[in-house]
């Protein structure tokens, strides 16, 4: 099958955070800097600061609270090691994830899964951008900003996940019809914001379908609520990244510097100066895998 993405990664891999010279001796907001560490959502972390589950240095924290060198963090009463957050670069991956693994760090029933095939950081996480079922392949953002992780993510932002589908079967015009005009599922209402017919013969065809949505199987329950068959799923493009023609299946790509601003300038999130040993770009194929 041929990919619909171009060889480039980009439409269009990080900005380090830094604090402006100014701010310095006062430290940077707790919400930022929890966010970015991928604790959770500015949004979720400054209703933990609201129902009084931080403090800093014993005292309880205010949704303007700036957290600096040297401070003292907890939430519930549990110690939080913040500074590994201040000053990593960002590094955003795109890994080309299998059928057979699944995106989670630990599996309770021993199947692969996909952080170990990441390499490993010293100070941080890696966070996924989103799942895909163990059935799926394709197109997977890894990211150590949570606060990215979480832009890219929210409902709110409606990015677009573009599959490749295989169905089997001739597909009528009317059934392509009704999963454009939206259907109803268990979970609610939902469509494909475009559908388009890229290939086949005989028994198995393909299509390409975007979505905004981020549901559960969506993409796999819009095409059987219509009685079809999906026999392969592929996540070709998320946003404006596209999955690069040549990075093999268990390969990952790093995105540059210049790749990572345009990312950011995609979130919303203002484009920051790289810092002093920030990853460069890591080319596709070229082994640099963990197994």
């Amino acid at each position: 099958m041929k990919n619909s993405a171009k060889a480039q990664p980009f439409e269009p891999a990080v900005a380090a955070r830094k604090i402006d010279t100014a701010d310095a001796g006062l430290g940077e907001r707790i919400q930022k800097v929890l966010a970015r560490g991928g604790i959770g959502s500015r949004r979720e972390i400054e209703r933990w600061i609201e129902e009084g589950r931080l403090k800093l240095n014993g005292a309880t924290v205010t949704l303007g609270t700036r957290i600096k060198a040297g401070d003292y963090l907890t939430i519930n009463d549990r110690v939080v090691n913040w500074d590994k957050f201040s000053v990593q670069p960002t590094r955003v991956l795109l890994y080309h994830k299998p059928t057979g693994e699944v995106v989670t760090r630990r599996d309770p029933e021993g199947r692969p899964v996909v952080f170990t095939q990441l390499p490993s950081l010293v100070a941080s996480r890696w966070i996924a951008v989103g799942r895909l079922d163990i059935n799926t392949s394709g197109l997977l953002l890894v990211t150590n900003n949570g606060e990215l992780a979480n832009k890219l993510m929210h409902p709110s932002t409606q990015v677009e996940r573009e599959y490749a589908v295989r169905v089997l079967g001739e597909i009528p015009d009317a059934i392509i019809e009704r999963l454009k005009q939206g259907v109803e599922l268990e979970d609610g209402l939902a469509k494909f914001d475009d559908i388009r017919f890229y290939a086949g013969e005989g028994a198995n065809k393909w299509y390409y379908v975007t979505v905004k949505e981020g549901r559960n199987r969506l993409v796999r329950r819009l095409w059987e609520s219509q009685n079809v068959v999906v026999s392969r799923l592929m996540r070709v493009r998320y946003g404006p990244v596209v999955l690069p023609e040549r990075l093999k299946a268990h390969s990952f790509y790093e995105l540059d510097s210049k790749e990572l601003e345009l990312l950011f300038e995609f979130s919303g999130i203002k484009p920051e100066a790289l810092a002093s040993g920030a990853q460069q770009t890591a080319k596709p194929d070229s082994g640099n895998r963990n197994k």
